[in-house]
């Protein structure tokens, strides 16, 4: 919940949005504190990442508002996006494959709001990821998934992302990885950063955000503290559709 002298970072009102004409999301309204790591949870097909693709500025919405700390954003650019903080870890990673890791890092700090502080950002991040460090002449292609997870992770902070937005960072990771990157989650959580966590894995992200909104057939099903989520019986209905 927001504390004393939180404000609103994003705020999501009304959004209906979907592809072809066809609705996919129906009247949503969520909204981030700055400062707040907040879940965004559902199963398969909930409507998750047309979310985040519309908050990214991939996709425009068919009605509905997106505020970020109180400007309209609706009809901005994915880049411009960007250059306002607003960033997006992909599901999948998306790293550029035949880029070594050094490249893909650099690309993630070519806006003109992070262009100047690139080797302050690339310091952090690699003091993140050593594992980074170590292979940054090497193709990000070659890496493994967890190591791709991490250069994906590091790209976003190279742009000085101010709203960093997970899209599934658990998807296909051993425990191992899992148990490491939401550790980073929690660390940068705690810098101050504002996280939008958007995730299948319902007891992981109750586990880490401090509020949640679950997403059932593109409607808000449930909102409230990780605690209110997990105890309504709406939730469990949203996953398993009973």
């Amino acid at each position: 919940m927001l504390t004393s002298g939180m404000s609103w970072m994003l705020e999501i009102e009304h959004l209906v949005t979907g592809y072809g004409g066809v609705p996919v999301l129906h009247d949503v309204s969520l909204k981030l504190g700055a400062g707040e790591l907040v879940g965004l949870l559902g199963a398969n097909n909930a409507g998750k990442t047309t979310l985040i693709n519309n908050l990214s500025g991939i996709f425009t919405p068919m009605s509905g508002r997106i505020l970020f700390e109180g400007q309209d954003v609706t009809r901005l650019t994915a880049r411009q996006r960007v250059e306002l903080g607003i960033v997006q870890v992909p599901e999948g990673r998306m790293v550029f494959p035949e880029m070594s890791v050094r490249e893909n890092l650099l690309l993630g700090g070519i806006n003109q709001r992070a262009k100047p502080h690139r080797a302050q950002q690339m310091e952090h991040v690699l003091e993140l990821f050593p594992r980074l460090r170590e292979r940054l002449g090497q193709k990000a292609g070659t890496l493994s998934g967890g190591e791709q997870q991490m250069l994906a992770i590091g790209r976003a902070l190279m742009a000085e992302a101010r709203l960093l937005m997970l899209d599934e960072p658990s998807l296909g990771l051993s425990p191992l990885f899992v148990q490491y990157i939401f550790g980073i989650i929690d660390r940068l959580h705690k810098e101050g950063l504002t996280i939008l966590l958007v995730e299948q894995n319902l007891n992981l992200t109750l586990r880490h955000a401090q509020r949640c909104y679950v997403l059932e057939r593109g409607r808000i099903a449930v909102e409230g503290s990780s605690d209110v989520v997990k105890n309504d019986p709406r939730t469990r209905s949203a996953y398993l559709g009973l």
